[in-house]
């Protein structure tokens, strides 16, 4: 196989190119706030983690939170305790995660391929909008896509090039510890399927000798290793524990939350082609380069090519996986893409020299600033109503959603000149200016214009005024972002309770101390043993409105009755 990295390198200068794709990876880092649903409740638990010492059984609240292993909120932790600031630390480790996984691209196709195949492969990952969005998201799964890629990249190295036993044994190692932050982790051993395949076809060289058996043994050992980071003292504090929240906290994260999740999905439930419209969304603008991709594919497997086989077997083996289980989410096949980037890298140079590849993504660049600049302009003159109809849907102000607006338009503005500037000779170039130019202005002016709208901050801030600085402040029917943005220490009843077990105690707690003590609490859970007449509405927050509930309101003897729970806008 071809490991040349004599061939030209790609236009524009790819050192300045990706450092300029760093950087708008990285901008505005620092500038908003953890927004829900699932930011607040994993930088809730980091929190924890840094104030308690315990960093082993993550919380929400007074609750054990069982729904994730604690290794992502581990690298928030860490990555607080070293920048000593949590809007910064809460993002940080999906930022280092993404560009660790460029790197990973770069360095495995090289490997594969060859340098310029190296600097497309990067290129389109980062162009792809899913890479983006999710290495500027405080969530599990670009950590989990970087230790995927980590895997693959020891694996492949070992399976395609080896023997190489040490890359197996990080790879493998990887895998355990992917499988420790997310149940999937252990999907890049998936590999070995189409790598035997291939062997059993001869289409592999076969290094193994008589003696290797001990060598795949202590591979299985290093992945059990990587999931021994976290399982193996778990279980240790569990089992010397008498504490029957601990056993229900193991076997609800070891067994529900794994293969009962999979099989019987609970939530986002969705049909089995969900995964089509994903890549034809979240992966433009490489899913519009699929139609020369695939035949291109299809015709190096059929000529026996390991490194197509074992890479698109792989992809091919995930999607298969996540497509049959019930429960699909839009993130479950994004640890796909750095691999597909990979089989796509050789192919890449001689497509982007084809004019019709070239006018495809020159058209897609155009449509998108026409967009930007179409709704941008026709909102800020008054011409159409869909930005009021948008904010009033979201919960948004007029203010915000002016700032909104006119950052969009400089985003259309932006991706005009780009493509004034670059026309179809180099499409390419302005594929990355236009990706970088998208993420620069979502990291300084999107995200943080919309952070005063979907934060809590500022109703915290409210209820913290309102009550005064000497109160105690209790949560009943509470969101993670409402106890994450308090100004003071927070009494709460539990997360996952009824509202009328929340209210068992938040009753009493109030009335014994009516002066001083408060419930923040929903308003559809404005419990029935409450004086409505003083209760204070202090406002809506992510399309929730909520209520402050004086302790003289509480009504002494009163026995909370059962609530009828109506949905809310926000999980």
């Amino acid at each position: 196989m071809s490991t040349s990295t004599r061939s030209k390198p790609a236009p524009f200068h790819f050192a300045w190119l990706i450092l300029l794709a760093a950087l708008s990876l990285a901008a505005g880092l620092g500038l908003r706030e953890p927004s829900p649903p699932d930011e607040p409740r994993f930088v809730l638990a980091a929190q924890d983690m840094v104030s308690s010492g315990q960093w082993l059984f993550p919380h929400r609240g007074r609750e054990l939170y069982a729904e994730k292993p604690p290794v992502f909120m581990w690298t928030q932790a860490a990555a607080y305790e070293v920048t000593g600031n949590w809007k910064v630390a809460f993002l940080l480790p999906s930022l280092l995660a993404a560009l660790i996984t460029l790197w990973l691209v770069h360095d495995l196709s090289a490997r594969l391929w060859n340098r310029r195949a190296a600097q497309y492969a990067t290129l389109a990952l980062f162009v792809c909008l899913q890479f983006g969005l999710q290495a500027k998201r405080g969530q599990i799964d670009m950590l989990l896509v970087m230790l995927t890629t980590l895997s693959l990249w020891g694996l492949l190295r070992h399976l395609l090039q080896g023997p190489q036993w040490r890359l197996l044994y990080l790879g493998l190692f990887a895998a355990g510890v992917g499988t420790v932050t997310k149940g999937v982790g252990f999907l890049p051993v998936l590999v070995l399927l189409p790598w035997l395949a291939a062997r059993w076809q001869g289409r592999v060289e076969s290094f193994a000798q008589p003696n290797d058996g001990w060598r795949w043994l202590l591979g299985v050992l290093c992945f059990i290793a990587g999931t021994g980071v976290w399982v193996v003292p778990m279980l240790v504090a569990v089992f010397q524990s008498s504490d029957p929240a601990l056993q229900a906290y193991a076997n609800d994260i070891l067994l529900k939350q794994t293969g009962k999740r999979y099989a019987d999905s609970w939530h986002h439930v969705q049909p089995f082609w969900y995964y089509a419209q994903v890549m034809m969304t979240l992966w433009l603008p490489g899913a519009l380069l699929l139609p020369w991709l695939l035949p291109a594919w299809l015709r190096r497997l059929r000529r026996g090519d390991p490194r197509f086989w074992l890479l698109l077997g792989w992809s091919a083996l995930v999607l298969l996986f996540f497509s049959a289980s019930p429960g699909k989410r839009e993130v479950y096949i994004f640890p796909m893409l750095p691999a597909l980037c990979v089989a796509a890298a050789p192919l890449l140079p001689a497509l982007m020299q084809r004019i019709v590849v070239r006018r495809v993504l020159f058209a897609y660049l155009l449509v998108l600033t026409s967009v930007a600049c179409a709704l941008a302009v026709s909102a800020l003159t008054g011409s159409t109503t869909w930005a009021h109809r948008l904010a009033d849907q979201r919960g948004i102000s007029d203010d915000t959603m002016q700032v909104f607006l006119f950052w969009l338009l400089g985003f259309g503005v932006a991706v005009f000149a780009i493509l004034s500037w670059a026309r179809l000779r180099h499409v390419g170039s302005a594929l990355v200016l236009a990706t970088a130019a998208l993420w620069l202005v979502y990291g300084m002016g999107l995200a943080p214009a919309l952070d005063a709208d979907s934060s809590s901050r500022g109703l915290m801030q409210r209820v913290g005024q309102r009550i005064g600085p000497d109160a105690q402040l209790g949560m009943v029917a509470w969101r993670e972002q409402n106890l994450l943005q308090a100004d003071r220490p927070v009494t709460d009843f539990g997360f996952k309770q009824s509202w009328e077990d929340q209210w068992v105690e938040a009753g009493p707690w109030l009335a014994a101390d009516p002066t001083r003590r408060w419930v923040f609490v929903l308003d559809q859970a404005v419990s029935p043993c409450v004086d409505r007449g003083q209760v204070i509405d202090i406002g809506q927050s992510n399309r929730n409105r909520w209520m402050l509930v004086p302790g003289n309101a509480w009504k002494p003897g009163c026995v909370t009755p059962a609530f009828v729970e109506k949905p809310t806008a926000t999980p």
